[in-house]
């Protein structure tokens, strides 16, 4: 028998749109030959609905939705995930639907409430295993975290499983996939169940869920090592199809892993995208000044948007140089999108003429640097007011950590692309898009120079951010340790960082969180961002000491 696997973007809350798309794919599974169609975790409404989950009526409509669906689904076997509501208690579940009927259905029993999920603020544990047969073969259900603890894929074997079905909802971030595999050999070391493993595709507001579905077999008794037999691509939507015979999958598509730097690019790419088109907002806009991160924000706006949807606006000031002037037209003319230059010496002039009284016995210091910043600010959120187009950011990760960013200035705007992408991420990023080209042609989007010069934000005469902060290797490593991988002062002085060093950037990083609470939402690929997964108070006195 045939199995596909409907690796799909789900626009949260579309219950109708999400629901057509259900049935296309099957449809599509019928025609090749399917008896058994694989959804992802909440695919009828979307995921995460965060409180959506606390209101009874979303529930009803959720209901209503599933009922409808299975009325059209005929010929083929088809799994759907929804949430549920029963008993006065809510759950994370999945139908098993046929001919017009709900055959089982499935919830959850792992809840997670951990990083990005608030799963038990939201829902009660399922508790018993859902076994049904398709062809004569006997298929049980995991949703999601499920498989990430041994019970409940133990349970589905001793209820009569013969292959495990696993619907996901997996956000993405860097070596996500290398994890799965991990977690998924260990279910099959444990159960001797084949098992298919089908994720959800798309953005939805900071996450990006990969897709990137597989499929692994049990290689022989318990306790031996699954072997891939599956592998589809990553980012896009795709009917995934498997063969099955004698509970095992007859090897298939297995495309090629992507390199850490394509990985990342394409997961910021459909972030972008689906913010953009899911939200409705005809395009973007940027302040482009020829440093590297709006350079790569830029790339990435494009590539994901297309060239006629992004307006870049150049702003220069009296320390603007040229080469940024002449760096930022080339990338601009290279890519063809509408470009602006306006000048803000005059509005910088005005907002100085009109605070000289309140100046007049004060030294220059990074207020009239900040003006600068916020006048651009000011600017872009004029042009997105009157025309529509949502501000993209370009602070990257680093910035963003130890606030070398300016509130109401280079913070202002919609959507923060590079919110999760550190100063070293981007310059590899940046390199990594100069080798793809641009238009079907060779050579370099975004100029050499700008990935070369020292970065500065040119504020003041000669201004490089290493006057300000330390060398970004240095930063980036120990902002690493600090924000993704939680370690003390003292572990990381241990990896051999400079104890002064590490002191300076966490006393940095803690006293940023102001900015950062007031920063837009930006694309997570780290397994730590500075969204839901940090959670810390603005109002502490307690640091950091060991």
């Amino acid at each position: 028998m045939k199995i596909a696997l409907a690796q799909i973007n789900c626009t949260l809350g579309d219950l109708v749109g999400n629901a057509a798309k259900i049935i296309v794919y099957s449809e599509r599974a019928k025609q090749a030959g399917a008896s058994l169609l694989l959804t992802p975790e909440m695919s009828l409404c979307g995921y995460q609905p965060e409180d959506l989950l606390l209101r009874d009526g979303f529930y009803q409509a959720c209901k209503s939705a599933l009922h409808e669906l299975a009325k059209k689904i005929n010929g083929i076997t088809v799994v759907v995930g929804h949430p549920h509501i029963e008993g006065g208690k809510r759950y994370n579940a999945a139908s098993v639907l046929r001919d017009g009927k709900i055959l089982a259905m499935y919830c959850k029993h792992s809840l997670p409430n951990y990083s990005v999920f608030d799963e038990e603020r939201y829902f009660a544990r399922g508790k018993l295993p859902c076994v049904f047969e398709v062809d004569g073969i006997q298929f049980a259900l995991n949703i999601c975290a499920d498989i990430w603890q041994p019970h409940t894929a133990m349970q589905a074997k001793k209820a009569g499983a013969q292959v495990l079905l696993v619907l996901n909802a997996s956000p993405y971030h860097l070596d996500k996939q290398t994890a799965r595999y991990e977690i998924i050999r260990q279910r099959i070391r444990e159960t001797g169940l084949s098992i298919a493993y089908v994720n959800m595709v798309g953005g939805q507001d900071e996450l990006v869920f990969d897709g990137a579905s597989f499929a692994m077999n049990a290689t022989g008794a318990m306790n031996a090592e699954g072997a891939l037999t599956h592998q589809f691509s990553a980012f896009v939507e795709t009917l995934g199809l498997l063969e099955l015979s004698a509970g095992k999958f007859i090897a298939g598509e297995q495309v090629p892993a992507l390199t850490p730097e394509a990985d990342i690019y394409r997961a910021l790419c459909l972030g972008v995208h689906d913010y953009i088109t899911k939200n409705n907002f005809p395009g973007v806009l940027l302040g482009l000044s020829g440093g590297i991160d709006s350079a790569l924000t830029l790339a990435i706006a494009v590539d994901a948007l297309g060239a006629d949807r992004v307006h870049a606006v150049m702003m220069p000031s009296p320390y603007t140089a040229q080469i940024s002037l002449d760096d930022a037209r080339e990338m601009a003319a290279t890519l063809g999108v509408r470009y602006d230059e306006l000048d803000i010496k005059p509005a910088l002039d005005a907002h100085l003429a009109t605070l000289h009284q309140q100046f007049k016995n004060s030294v220059t210091d990074t207020t009239e640097e900040n003006l600068q910043a916020r006048i651009r600010g000011n600017l872009l959120m004029a042009l997105s007011n009157k025309f529509g187009a949502l501000v993209l950011t370009t602070g990257n990760k680093s910035e963003i950590a130890v606030g070398y960013c300016t509130l109401y200035g280079d913070m202002a705007g919609g959507f923060a692309v590079l919110k999760d992408v550190s100063k070293t991420w981007v310059v590899r990023l940046s390199n990594y898009r100069n080798t793809l080209g641009y238009r079907n042609t060779l050579g370099h989007v975004i100029p050499q120079r700008i990935i070369s010069r020292p970065p500065s934000a040119e504020l003041k005469p000669d201004q490089t951010d290493q006057d300000s902060l330390p060398p970004y290797n240095i930063l980036d490593g120990i902002m690493e340790c600090y924000v993704e991988q939680n370690l003390s002062i003292a572990e990381i002085v241990r990896r051999g960082f400079a104890e002064a060093d590490v002191r300076r950037v966490v006393t940095l990083i803690r006293s940023s969180e102001y900015k950062r609470r007031q920063s837009p939402v930006g694309v997570r690929v780290t397994d730590r961002s500075f969204g839901k997964d940090w959670r810390y108070p603005i109002t502490v006195r307690y640091q950091d000491n060991f």
